[in-house]
């Protein structure tokens, strides 16, 4: 599909192919939601709430995890075979969209982490307002339903490292910074939250437990 379709059939057809890509994957909350939920709620947050009505971050929106989670040595295709894809049905601005918000997980996690904060302003400014729905959603997420083997100060770990990719992140778009801002002011599950025990550390919030 390309830019000659209506917006709307675009911004579907990323969501049912987002939808299929993430099939088997589960996220890691206590009832091992299905992982769709979260890119269909990045394509809620940006549309709804923050009225943005640009197809090609939708669609980007809706396939933001495709390339790190679907592809790779354990993937469904390779990185380039994603990337293939990804041009081929929804074009080149999605591509690059998708590529500027997906990290390079052969690199160990805090490295990504710290890249995340270094390099989120220079970014497009489509891939910085899919950055915010992504931290939105995310903080949303862990307060309300944290992975199980979360300890509180690894939740409190998230919410500050959140805080710091959105600092670099301000000035692109006041509605969705303010939405931010009212998710981080939850605060991470307390201590007595159902969800919220155990000792273990997963690697990053939201990746799906199988394949």
């Amino acid at each position: 599909m390309t830019g000659h379709h209506a917006p709307l059939a675009r911004v579907v057809d990323a969501i049912a192919f987002a939808a299929h890509a993430h099939r088997a994957q589960r996220r890691r909350d206590v009832d091992a939601t299905p992982y769709i939920n979260h890119p269909v709620a990045l394509v809620r947050i940006l549309a709804v709430e923050a009225g943005i009505d640009d197809a090609e971050v939708l669609c980007a929106a809706a396939l933001h995890d495709y390339l790190e989670d679907c592809c790779g040595d354990d993937g469904q295709a390779s990185r380039g075979e994603g990337r293939d894809t990804l041009r081929r049905r929804f074009g080149d601005a999605v591509l690059r969209l998708v590529e500027a918000v997906s990290d390079d997980k052969t690199l160990p996690r805090a490295e990504r982490k710290r890249l995340q904060v270094e390099h989120a302003a220079q970014v497009p400014h489509g891939a910085r307002l899919i950055k915010l729905a992504d931290k939105i959603a995310n903080l949303r997420d862990l307060a309300e339903f944290p992975p199980a083997d979360w300890p509180a100060y690894r939740r409190r770990e998230y919410f500050d490292w959140a805080a710091a990719v959105v600092d670099r992140l301000r000035g692109t778009h006041a509605g969705l910074e303010a939405l931010f801002d009212a998710a981080h002011a939850l605060g991470p599950a307390p201590l007595g939250h159902p969800a919220a025990t155990g000792a273990g550390a997963s690697e990053d919030f939201g990746l799906h437990l199988a394949r």
